[in-house]
């Protein structure tokens, strides 16, 4: 027997694989504190006056909790509209009737709209039916960017309990959509009367040093998941788009034997990260330095230079890039040397991305980003070139990646509700792909960070040479093998020339 629930899946975003037990977040927020919704459609087995209470006590479990505040229109364009509908009803995810899915929301990103099933019976104050105000404080949870929680006393929770006359919300539910929005709090002097009055995110306070200047040394993903921004002495954990709470905190305390003022970082499949500074590097599984360590690079790294910018693992094949002023190289463990003679090359070869880098990260959702002197980039490793969008790139990584409210979008000013991909649900999962245990691997840097050897491109290429070079088994087909072998020798070479360039 299955039990009524929402209809908004499970385990999407920030709480994907990096948390277990507790709240997630989606990865996107209103950017506003000031929220309108409607009612376009009302059930019809409860009266208005009756839904319109329990609308508003729903919204009230949020805003109680946080800096929000909502208000009801009776018309006009809203952040939140709320719809009782039957089966299909034009956003291509049906109700199925009494009982399954009693409801579901959409995140900020994509508008925040709640539909409920009109077909389930709505009541208010009863044990009988379902529960109005407490399905729809659930889905306005979602409405709002949070996702299931597997905390089971928490509203949060993907499932209906029944209803609870005596409901309040779970800690778990309040430290998630604190995370998002930051405390409310009272204030009052001498004799006051404690007038309610809002704080911002509790992250602005803590991470001004990146809001004032977004320009960072590093940012990395860990084996576990988690995406870390370093900059001088400290560092910072990212959520979906913004900064975690707590921080900054110092490198040195949380990675012993690591200095500041790191160059690059990257982690490999392996699960171990690298940390590069002047000539030196560091290697650590988790944050426990792996052995003696610092080494030179010129020792753990041959062909890559002193003083890089950025390094990344790139995902159009599974190769270490290291970029310097004008410059980048590819290094493959593999290869001997790792390093071909054909590089250096200039940086001009990836589409869009400018010299001179502070960082690059491939992130989860398929996209590579690098950033310089406060702003981002984000690179298409399909299309082998940055992005063209609205807001464009260069766009301001304050905003975008470190939640600074103050700084503007880029590229136009004005409210916008929806996001683009920035904002994607695709969360920052752990890189699990050929991933192996640390126990497993050689101690020796070159060797231990085991990939994929030559890139698909040169394999096919290599191959169909080889085939070309045959001799034909008569003369008679020996023309049309030459032609054949001259046609396929120019796809190839278009192939590999589209996929990868000159990288």
């Amino acid at each position: 027997m299955k039990l009524p629930r929402c209809g908004v899946k499970d385990k999407i975003g920030y709480g994907f694989d990096s948390r277990s037990k507790r709240y997630a977040l989606q990865g996107s927020r209103w950017r506003v504190k000031e929220l309108k919704y409607k009612i376009s459609k009302y059930p019809r087995n409860l009266p208005k006056a009756d839904v319109d209470m329990e609308v508003s006590k729903a919204f009230n479990v949020w805003s109680t909790v946080t800096p929000l505040k909502f208000t009801k229109m009776k018309s006009g364009p809203v952040h939140i509209e709320v719809r009782f509908e039957r089966g299909e009803h034009g956003d291509g995810d049906p109700f199925d009737g009494p009982g399954g899915t009693l409801a579901h929301a959409f995140f900020p990103v994509y508008g925040g709209d709640a539909h409920f099933d009109d077909s389930e019976k709505w009541t208010v104050n009863s044990y009988r039916g379902t529960n109005l105000f407490q399905v729809a404080a659930h889905e306005f949870g979602h409405s709002l960017g949070l996702s299931h929680s597997d905390i089971r006393s928490a509203l949060m929770a993907p499932f209906y309990r029944g209803y609870d006359p005596t409901f309040e919300l779970d800690e778990d539910d309040v430290e998630a959509i604190q995370a998002l929005y930051g405390k409310k709090s009272r204030t009052g002097g001498s004799g006051g009367s404690g007038t309610p009055s809002t704080t911002e995110a509790p992250t602005e306070d803590e991470d001004a040093e990146l809001c004032n200047d977004a320009t960072i040394d590093t940012l990395f993903n860990s084996a576990e998941g988690v995406t870390y921004a370093f900059k001088g002495l400290h560092y910072w954990k990212l959520t979906e788009d913004s900064i975690a709470p707590g921080y900054p905190r110092l490198i040195s305390k949380s990675w012993p034997g690591l200095t500041g003022n790191i160059d690059a970082a990257f982690t490999y499949k392996n699960g171990r990260t690298y940390f590069f500074k002047g000539s030196q590097y560091w290697r650590y599984t988790g944050k426990k330095m792996d052995g003696d360590y610092p080494k030179k690079i010129a020792d753990g790294f041959p062909g890559i230079p002193n003083n890089i910018d950025a390094a990344m693992v790139w995902s159009g094949n599974g190769k270490i890039y290291f970029y310097k002023g004008s410059k980048f190289w590819r290094f493959d463990p593999t290869a001997k040397p790792p390093v071909k003679n054909s590089y250096p090359k200039d940086i001009a070869n990836w589409e869009g991305v400018p010299n001179d880098l502070d960082a690059a990260l491939h992130y989860t959702n398929g996209y590579t980003y690098f950033f310089k002197k406060g702003s981002y980039y984000r690179f298409n490793d399909r299309t082998f070139s940055v992005d063209i969008a609205d807001p464009p790139f260069p766009r301001p990584a304050g905003y975008w990646w470190f939640g600074c409210r103050s700084e503007t979008k880029g590229g136009f000013t004005g409210e916008q509700i929806n996001y683009d991909a920035d904002n994607s649900s695709n969360g920052r999962r752990m890189w699990q792909d050929g991933r192996r245990r640390s126990d497993d691997l050689d101690q020796d840097d070159i060797t231990d960070i085991i990939m994929d050897g030559a890139d698909p491109t040169e394999k096919r290429t290599e191959t169909r040479t080889k085939e070309l070079d045959t001799p034909g088994q008569d003369g008679n087909n020996s023309s049309t093998n030459l032609t054949s072998s001259i046609l396929i020798l120019i796809i190839a070479y278009f192939i590999n020339f589209t996929l990868y360039r000159t990288i």
